[in-house]
């Protein structure tokens, strides 16, 4: 042998064992690549059960990636049938479990053979995909193949039909099934219960010879489901013993059906939490509208030396999206660049949505122009984020891209088209794309839709246009179409439709105070003192109440509130003598500040501390104080702006050379040189 190919088995016989040994007790992407560049320097990728080794790592274990799994197998010449059954089984259990099929059908073009593990994993990839027709042929395969007898293959047939809605084959399947298991028994029980069939499922939970832990998460599972938490809870409680799963899913159930308390009981309760746990949590208070608790508890989390999971990660830039919280939500990106995780459509699109409702419109361009693959989910969170900052025209450019590369819009994508029409006061151009919905692409518009619409012909003057509209929607008797049309109402000072519109709205909403609020607005900008005083004379008689106007901005990661006229902060002071030195300079300038709104019989210099203090003030004032003179000023308001603040910023952003971005229930406002990107237009 040559001296040099003696030189590389001397290396390579003490170097095998080795690198594998270390690739098993590998615990992060970044020792992988570490791992993986010397496997490629002595030629060890060149072993076929080495290149599988590393492969598996990347496709199977909570530490790897998919997407760099995905690339170690195109660089394998002829990939062998675990190789295929590595990666079909990853991204079976990943959310794109159709890739799963591709790769089947590369896998039958090529030298490798499936077994009935090929069979099973893309079973669960039917299943989860409800491809009922890809399924009845796999089983055809399977049949053919001699693989359709086993039990492991009978139990994902039996699951496959369930989940498939084709309950009644998976039911034949376990009756002519001689030989059943634990796992059979689970399969045709969630398969009820995915069916929503739970008195059979009941009846066959209560027939099973042995009810293993599983079998209970089971039932607890599927009663979730149909939303029945009293039974799920009763189960629960009954277990002779509980794991992991029986906690997650009462959790994920009580937050389901609206219970966010009693899911961070349970969780505080937990013996052991596992990541599923910690992310079910997070994801429980981000839709249950506790963002700030949300990433309260993700810092908790982090300090328990638990690493997040994708799941994790969608949910945290969720309630960064929510909050504004701009500085939160980069070091979560940093998190993921740092570990390596892929940037899918799934985690791409929560980084678009977070970056663009944080007013960072380029950095969330980057992300998307970055994606190895654009769905429809990650064109819609663009062409949505686009529109909500102010860029209707690139958001429609966007949205044609997308129709020319093919990518089929959904409904959501047609209520950001809708919102940039809207913004840009492009009527004509939304009632086009709202025609085309359905004749083009057979979605029916919903009340989403109508109210984009409402929108745009109420923002544009044609208020009974608006009103006839509202009145034809499937959705008419949604309250929120109403609110949006005493929006307009209120932009142009139509009182006698704005009467007319709150006959409506309390019809729906009777104990809604913030309608009442918004007409006597628009008594008062009309100067019918009379008439706002009694409306808030009304109001106050039924014991209704507005929702609080709340203004938030991030400082060094840390999300700090404010309401109107608050004291509560520690630099309260120091943001009280920022206040009036920014109402002395803008006196100078000549501002006068707009009363109208303040309804009650008060002395003109009190009605003025009112307006002077409102939230999104005290929230520009304390970022003032905060804040780098060259950094933006970022806060996120949970009402619409008002008239006087809208004012207020345009002039601290020319007289102190700020730039302020807020954020109000309704769109974007950038503040730049005494001038905001609305155009006044919101």
């Amino acid at each position: 042998m040559s001296r040099s190919g003696t030189s590389l088995l001397g290396r390579r016989a003490p170097t095998h064992p080795i690198c594998l040994s270390i690739l098993h007790s590998c615990t992060s992407m970044s020792e992988f690549l570490q791992i993986h560049a010397l496997m490629l320097r002595i030629y060890l990728m060149d072993d076929p059960f080495a290149a599988n080794k590393a492969l598996e790592f990347c496709a199977a274990s909570p530490h790897g990636s998919l997407h760099h799994a995905r690339k170690l197998f195109d660089q394998i010449p002829q990939p062998n049938t675990f190789a295929y059954n590595t990666l079909i089984r990853a991204y079976a259990n990943s959310p794109f479990p159709a890739m799963s099929l591709r790769l089947f059908s590369q896998m039958l073009f090529g030298n490798a053979v499936p077994n009935s593990y090929t069979c099973t994993f893309l079973l669960k990839a039917c299943a989860r995909l409800s491809a009922i027709g890809e399924g009845e042929q796999l089983h055809g395969f399977m049949i053919k193949s001699g693989f359709g007898s086993d039990l492991f293959s009978t139990n994902g047939l039996v699951s496959m039909y369930a989940s498939c809605g084709r309950i009644e084959f998976g039911r034949r399947l376990f009756d002519l099934s001689v030989e059943k298991d634990e796992v059979c028994w689970n399969s045709m029980i969630s398969g009820y219960a995915e069916c929503g069939l739970l008195d059979h499922a009941r009846s066959l939970f209560d027939e099973m010879p042995e009810r293993g832990i599983i079998s209970w998460n089971a039932m607890i599972n599927g009663y979730v489901k149909v939303g029945d938490i009293g039974a799920a809870r009763e189960l629960f409680d009954r277990m002779p013993g509980r794991n992991a799963d029986s906690w997650n899913t009462l959790i994920a159930g009580y937050a389901k059906c609206g219970f966010v308390d009693m899911s961070r009981k349970l969780f505080d309760e937990m013996p052991e939490k596992n990541v599923v746990s910690w992310s079910a949590m997070i994801t429980a208070l981000v839709q249950g509208g506790f963002p700030k608790e949300a990433l309260d508890l993700y810092e908790e989390m982090r300090r328990a030396m638990v690493s997040p999971n994708w799941a994790t990660i969608v949910s945290v830039l969720s309630a960064c999206s929510q909050l504004g919280a701009l500085e939160r939500g980069m070091h979560v990106h940093a998190f993921v660049e740092r570990n390596k995780m892929e940037v899918d459509s799934v985690i791409g699109t929560a980084l678009i949505d977070m970056f663009a409702k944080c007013g960072c419109i380029d950095r969330a361009l980057k992300i998307f122009d970055k994606l190895s693959s654009k769905d429809v989910f990650s064109w819609t969170a663009m062409i949505g984020g686009l529109a909500v900052n102010g860029h209707g025209a690139k958001a429609l450019e966007f949205f044609g891209k997308m129709e020319e590369q093919g990518v089929r819009p959904n409904g959501v994508t047609f209520v950001g088209v809708l919102c940039a029409c809207s913004h840009a006061g492009r009527v004509l151009l939304a009632k086009r794309y709202f025609h085309l919905m359905s004749t083009k692409y057979g979605i029916e518009p919903q009340v989403e839709h109508y109210g984009c619409m409402v929108d745009a012909l109420g923002r544009a003057g044609l208020i009974q246009e608006a009103i006839s509209l509202a009145q034809s929607s499937p959705g008419k008797v949604d309250p929120e179409l109403w609110v949006t049309l005493l929006g307009a109402c209120w932009i142009h000072g139509d009182v006698n439709t704005g009467e007319y519109v709150l006959e409506q709205l309390v019809k729906l909403k009777p104990d809604d105070g913030g309608v009442y609020v918004l007409l006597s607005n628009i008594y008062a900008t009309r100067g019918q003192w009379d008439d706002a005083r009694r409306l808030r004379w009304q109001m106050k008689s039924k014991g209704l109440e507005k929702v609080r106007g709340r203004s938030s901005i991030e400082i060094n990661g840390l999300v700090h509130e404010f309401y109107v006229g608050d004291k509560s902060h520690p630099r309260t002071v120091e943001i009280y003598q920022m206040l009036a030195d920014i109402h002395c300079r803008l006196r100078l300038a000549g501002y006068v500040p707009n009363t109208n709104l303040v309804l009650f019989d008060i002395a003109e210099e009190d009605k003025e501390n009112v307006v002077a203090h409102h939230s999104e003030k005290l929230a520009i004032a304390f970022g003032m104080i905060s804040l780098n003179p060259k950094a933006a000023i970022r806060v996120v308001k949970n009402l619409r702006v008002c008239l006087d603040c809208h004012t207020v910023a345009k002039l601290i952003s020319k007289l102190y050379k700020r730039e302020i971005i807020l954020r109000d229930r309704h769109v974007f406002h950038y503040f730049r040189d005494g001038s905001c990107s609305c155009k006044d237009y919101w």
